[in-house]
C-alpha cells in the first residue's frame, strides 16, 4: 500500500475536523488516555509496506497509518540503541542526555541512567498511571540506578541487557527483579523464543488493566540480528522466495552469551518473517485493546529506534529498508536516523493524515506531559507535538535538531529546516558535509563549498548545541 501526500484543501479540512473534536471533548473532561508505545529494534524507514516495502506486507501496522497519522520526517534519538532510547526516556537530545553511546557493562548490561533521572515512566506515574516495559531495556545493568525497577517502571519483563538480546533463545529473561530461566534452551537449543514470551506478557498486562490508566512501553527485540525466528508458517512462506546469501556466524552457546550472531542459511527470508512477526504482534495488541474496551481511549505510537542494520546477515539494500535515504545504523545520514512513525488514537487523532513535520524522540516527553496535563519538572530539549496530533495548526517548530554519535571517530549532525550539516571523523582530521534535504533527500550532493555562509551558520549552532560530559567526550582530550 502506498500513501500519497494530501492536497492543502483536504489537509485543512482534516485540521478543522481535529480542532472541532478537540473543542468538543477537551482532554481534561475525559478519562486519562492510555498510551501504548511500540518501538522496533533496527527497523528501517522502508521496512513497512505503508512506507513503500514491496517484498512483504505489514497490514496491521498499515492500518495504524490509515486510522491515524503517518510521519515522513520523524527522527530517532540517534543511530544506535542505548542513546536513542535514553533520548526518548529523558526528553534530551544526545548532546545533553546522560547516555550518549552503547557502553557495555560486564557481565550484563549497559551504562546506567543516573539516580534521580526523570523519565517518561516517572511522568506517567506522577499522573496516576500504571507503567510497564516489556522487551529490551539497555539503560542500566541489573540492580543499578538505571535498572527499570529504579526508573519508574511498575512491571518489567524482558532483557535487561541489549547485548544478550542478540540471542532470541536465551538462558533467562528478567521478570521485575527476578530471573526466569529456560533450561529447555540449554546448549544452544531453540525451544522458547524470547519475543513470544514477551508478547504473552504484553497481552496479559492489557487484560489486567481495567482501572487505572496505563503507559505500556513495548521495546521489541525484532528485527535486530541475530536473524532467527521459530519454525512456523511465517518463515515457511518466505523460504525459497528470495535469492539467499547464507551468513556464517558463531554457533556456540558461549558466543551467544557474549553477543555473537548464529549462522543463518536464509537471512533474507528470516528478515521478512521477523518484520511480518512484528506486524502480527501489533495486530494482537490492537485486538486485545479492542476486546478489553480500551482502544478508543488509547493513543498508540509505533516507531523504530534507528535505521536498518547490516549485521548477522542483514541485507537492507535488498529490501530497500532505508527507502530513498542514504545510510545505515551507525551513520548520521537520513537512512540511519529517519524512522517510520505512526500515531493512532480513535476519535482524537484524525485518520488518514500524513505529515512532514520534523520532530525527534526527545519530543515525546513534552508531548506526554501536555497529554496528561502536567508541567515538566526538568529541562527538556523537546517540543510537544500534541497540537499536531490533534490537528491544530498552531504547532511549534524546532529551531534545529541535533544528533551525536561516539563511535567511528565521532560524528555530529544538525538539521535546521531543509538544511543539514554533518561533522564527521570529529576526533580525527574532521570534515563537514552540507545537504539540502528538500532538493536532495538522499544526501548525494555535498554543498559545503557552494554555501560556505550557511555552513558557518550551522557550525555555530552545532558548537553550542551540546554540553560536555566526562563519560562522553566527543573531541580529542
Amino acid at each position: 500500500m502506498k500513501m500519497r501526500m494530501m492536497n492543502r484543501k483536504k489537509r485543512n479540512k482534516l485540521f478543522a475536523v481535529g480542532a472541532a473534536l478537540a473543542a468538543l471533548t477537551p482532554l481534561g473532561a475525559q478519562q486519562k488516555p492510555n498510551v501504548v508505545f511500540i518501538i522496533a529494534d533496527d527497523l528501517g524507514y522502508g521496512d513497512l509496506s505503508c512506507y513503500g516495502q514491496e517484498k512483504f506486507q505489514t497490514p496491521h501496522i498499515d492500518r495504524l497509518a490509515l486510522n491515524g497519522i503517518r510521519f515522513t520526517r520523524s527522527y530517532s534519538g540517534t543511530t544506535v540503541s542505548a542513546p536513542s532510547r535514553a533520548s526518548l526516556m529523558t526528553g534530551l537530545h544526545t548532546g545533553h542526555a546522560p547516555i550518549r553511546g552503547n557502553k557495555e557493562i560486564q557481565p550484563e548490561g549497559q551504562s546506567p541512567l543516573p539516580a534521580g533521572t526523570f523519565t517518561l515512566f516517572h511522568l506517567f506515574k506522577n499522573a496516576g498511571y500504571t507503567t510497564a516495559a516489556f522487551g529490551k531495556w539497555g539503560l542500566g545493568y541489573p540492580g543499578s540506578s538505571g535498572d527499570p525497577m529504579n526508573q519508574g517502571v511498575d512491571r518489567f519483563f524482558g532483557y535487561n541487557c541489549q547485548r544478550k538480546a542478540h540471542n532470541y533463545y536465551p538462558a533467562y529473561l528478567w521478570n521485575n527483579r527476578s530471573q526466569v530461566w529456560f533450561p529447555e534452551n540449554d546448549g544452544g537449543k531453540s525451544v522458547t523464543y524470547s519475543q513470544e514470551m514477551i508478547q504473552e506478557e504484553v497481552l496479559k498486562f492489557i487484560d489486567q488493566q481495567q482501572g487505572n490508566p496505563f503507559f505500556l512501553f513495548v521495546p521489541m527485540v525484532l528485527p535486530h540480528a541475530e536473524l532467527v525466528v521459530p519454525e512456523d508458517s511465517l518463515i515457511q512462506q518466505f523460504r525459497g522466495r528470495f535469492p539467499e546469501i547464507p551468513y556464517v556466524g558463531v554457533d556456540a552457546k558461549t558466543a551467544f552469551e557474549r553477543g555473537g550472531y548464529r549462522s543463518q542459511e536464509h537471512p533474507r527470508a528470516t528478515h521478512a518473517a521477523m518484520v511480518t512477526r512484528i506486524d502480527l504482534y501489533v495486530g494482537q495488541i490492537i485486538n486485545k485493546l479492542r476486546e478489553a474496551g480500551l482502544l478508543e481511549n488509547t493513543l498508540i505510537v509505533f516507531t523504530s529506534d534507528n535505521g536498518p542494520h547490516r549485521e548477522g546477515g542483514g541485507d537492507p539494500d535488498f529490501f530497500n529498508s532505508n527507502g530513498i535515504y542514504r545510510g545505515y545504523k551507525r551513520d548520521l545520514y537520513e537512512g540511519a536516523i529517519r524512522v517510520p512513525t505512526l500515531v493512532s488514537w480513535e476519535g482524537r487523532v484524525p485518520s488518514g493524515r500524513e505529515s512532514d513535520h520534523p520532530f525527534a524522540f526527545w519530543d515525546y516527553l513534552a508531548t506526554f506531559a501536555e497529554l496528561t496535563g502536567q508541567p515538566l519538572p526538568v529541562e527538556s530539549d523537546g517540543v510537544s507535538i500534541l497540537p499536531l496530533l490533534l490537528g491544530d495548526e498552531g504547532q511549534k517548530v524546532h529551531d534545529y535538531l541535533y544528533f551525536e554519535f561516539h563511535e567511528q571517530g565521532g560524528r555530529q549532525a544538525l538539521i535546521q529546516g531543509d538544511w543539514k550539516l554533518l561533522h564527521l571523523d570529529v576526533r580525527g582530521d574532521g570534515y563537514y558535509e552540507l545537504y539540502n534535504l528538500a532538493s536532495d533527500p538522499s544526501e548525494n550532493h555535498n554543498l559545503v563549498n557552494l554555501y560556505p555562509g550557511k555552513a558557518e551558520e550551522l557550525k555555530e549552532l552545532m558548537r553550542g548545541a551540546r554540553s560536555d560530559h566526562p563519560d562522553w567526550p566527543l573531541f580529542k582530550q
